[in-house]
């Protein structure tokens, strides 16, 4: 499974350029929460590049001493109730009678006590038509200048034009997303005449979409970039419609340069 979870990673990382964590479990319940437990137990400013594989018939006990809110289905309220009958951790959840809960919270308490155990029978959807195609970026410090979150957009923009100049998609409704240091989260969007996968674009209008929102004092946690609305046929390219061919060559030759000489040595100007 290590293997794999390598394979998988690498895959990732060199499709889409991004750092990330695996979790390998016998259901995706345990899996995700894997995940997590990957990112939390990497710690650091550095991307995590954590693999956590929970063996078959492990399930229970790994899930044991974690937070009851790091399970599916467990918000703030619902957290705030279990805590209300002292259940405080997914073990403490798992050893709650079942009868008692589905009680209490009718079939939602059903359902939490399967998944405290680690079960979990919901099928794998290995494809869905694409709604969107985006990107986020949480930050180790949340950044208080407009030119820092700018940057940041920029780099998103440029990683969602690749994902759709990749699978030849292209959208009409572009999307930043922005969540502030107290974590209320705020969307804005345009959508645009025409469909676009040009990186100069979306990073154009993720700019202007921005200068719209932004408070001056307030401090960004995360900063996210969409594209929406999305027209998944083929788009035949006119004689003088060439721009998403530059931008992909020059995507692939920055690509080139950067693992070379490292992700920062190079980056694309912003609109100011």
């Amino acid at each position: 499974p290590k293997a794999i979870g390598i394979q998988l990673q690498q895959t990732i990382f060199q499709e889409l350029n991004l750092p990330n964590s695996v979790g390998i479990a016998s259901n995706k319940l345990v899996a995700k929460i894997a995940t997590g437990v990957g990112k939390m137990a990497a710690g650091g400013d550095g991307p995590p590049n954590a693999i956590t594989i929970v063996p078959p018939g492990e399930e229970r006990s790994f899930l044991a001493p974690l937070p009851v809110d790091m399970l599916m289905g467990v918000g703030p309220k619902t957290k705030e109730r279990l805590e209300r009958y002292n259940i405080y951790t997914i073990g403490d959840l798992a050893s709650y009678p079942e009868i008692e809960l589905a009680e209490k919270f009718g079939k939602h308490g059903y359902d939490l006590s399967r998944r405290s155990k680690g079960i979990d029978d919901s099928s794998i959807i290995t494809e869905r038509d694409i709604k969107s195609v985006s990107n986020e970026r949480t930050f180790a410090e949340d950044l208080g200048r407009k030119s820092e979150v700018l940057k940041s957009i920029t780099r998103l923009s440029e990683q969602v034009a690749k994902r759709l100049q990749r699978k030849s998609i292209r959208g009409k409704t572009v999307q930043i997303k922005l969540r502030w240091s107290d974590f209320t989260t705020l969307t804005r969007q345009i959508t645009l005449p025409q469909t676009t996968n040009e990186f100069k674009v979306i990073q154009r209008t993720a700019a202007d979409l921005l200068d719209q929102v932004w408070e001056e004092g307030r401090r960004v946690r995360l900063v996210g970039v969409g594209v929406h609305n999305l027209d998944t046929k083929a788009h035949q390219l006119g004689l003088w419609d060439t721009g998403a061919q530059k931008d992909l060559k020059l995507q692939e030759t920055l690509k080139e340069i950067r693992g070379k000489y490292g992700e920062n040595v190079i980056s694309k100007g912003i609109k100011k």
